[in-house]
């Protein structure tokens, strides 16, 4: 025999509530206690009630789904804001539905999404969002609750929380300068975000607060990759005289600048400084161990989780746009040029 289904009416009159009620506390649609939601989830969870996702998305309730786009699940640093962002919305009793969209948001994809995830979510959150100046227009003019994470490549009417890549870079950078180097060169990475232009902003700031010229063969395109960070370490390290220093604009394009100098037999800070960015897990287990700088990723997804929940909830928000500072991790990669060596050598 067909074991029948718990209903609302069940759970409220157990909770001791109206259906009105026990469907507020339910949905989290309209005003409820603390003590009588409660008090109504407790009855449901003894009755093994299972609310109907469908029908209430169906009635226009809300889902209790946050919706968060991201471009690749394999970025250590994607997987890092995922998973604080999973913690967050639990504790706001919301689900994360993870959309993982490869290669950059368009049009035709702006199209696919709005199909396939409307109704799913009260509302999104992209990280570090590779989307055209046309899809970013589409998410402007949309009702729904969007909220951008680390998206600083124009201005935007979305609330964005992001953190710090200017004053980072320029820090990190002056740091060389203070260790006696003035040859520094730089590894940029893709443009869709816009960090890493910020990050070479800060680098030129640097360099120009320093009264030092920035070489045009001192700047290098790279991916974010490890591959393209060691191609790009390569080039720099073949030109005469060489960098003294390189910042990158991510750990992985650092590392990779690294194993391109060990493999020509430079030493690592003795004969090449280097930093990254991000701090990724990598960064303090490669020897020698990467300086580089971190953003406090837990506390910038908490605040996007918190950010959107308010809005979904038409409660007024924060600034439209959040920015939280960069820490500088000082490892083993980092050196005084007048320690080296070389210059040891050429002094006697």
């Amino acid at each position: 025999m067909k074991k029948q289904s718990v209903t609302l009416v069940q759970v409220a009159a157990k909770a001791g509530v109206s259906v009105m009620t026990a469907s507020r506390a339910m949905s989290g649609d309209g005003y409820v206690s603390d003590e009588t939601r409660n008090k109504v989830h407790a009855a449901a969870k003894a009755l093994g009630y299972a609310t109907n996702t469908l029908a209430r998305v169906m009635k226009g309730g809300r889902t209790n789904v946050i919706g968060v786009v991201v471009n690749d699940l394999g970025s250590v640093v994607v997987n890092a804001f995922v998973t604080a962002m999973t913690e967050e919305a639990r504790k706001c009793e919301m689900d994360l539905f993870i959309y993982n969209s490869i290669g950059q948001l368009d049009e035709q994809t702006q199209r696919r999404h709005s199909q396939l995830l409307h109704g799913l979510w009260d509302g999104l959150i992209y990280v570090l969002p590779r989307m055209t100046d046309e899809y970013l227009e589409a998410l402007e003019k949309s009702d729904s609750p969007i909220v951008l994470v680390n998206f600083c490549r124009r201005e935007t009417t979305l609330p964005v929380v992001q953190g710090d890549n200017f004053n980072a870079a320029r820090d990190a950078v002056a740091s060389l300068i203070a260790q006696g180097h003035q040859r520094i060169a730089f590894i940029k990475g893709s443009h869709w975000t816009g960090q890493s232009a910020e990050r070479e902003r800060g680098y030129r700031q640097a360099m120009a607060d320093a009264g030092l010229r920035v070489d045009k063969h001192w700047v290098e395109q790279g991916t974010y990759s490890e591959q393209s960070g060691q191609e790009a370490g390569m080039r720099l390290l073949a030109l005469s005289p060489r960098p003294s220093a390189v910042f990158a604009a991510n750990d992985e394009m650092a590392i990779g600048c690294m194993n391109a100098a060990l493999e020509q037999g430079i030493k690592v800070p003795e004969e090449l400084s280097l930093i990254g960015f991000d701090d990724v897990p990598s960064a303090s287990i490669v020897r020698p161990q990467l300086t580089t700088l971190r953003h406090p990723i837990a506390l910038m997804a908490q605040a996007a989780v918190q950010e959107l929940v308010r809005r979904i909830q038409r409660q007024p928000g924060r600034r439209q746009r959040v920015e939280f500072p960069a820490e500088m991790v000082v490892r083993d990669s980092t050196a005084t040029l007048l320690a080296t060596p070389r210059r040891r050598a050429k002094k006697a």
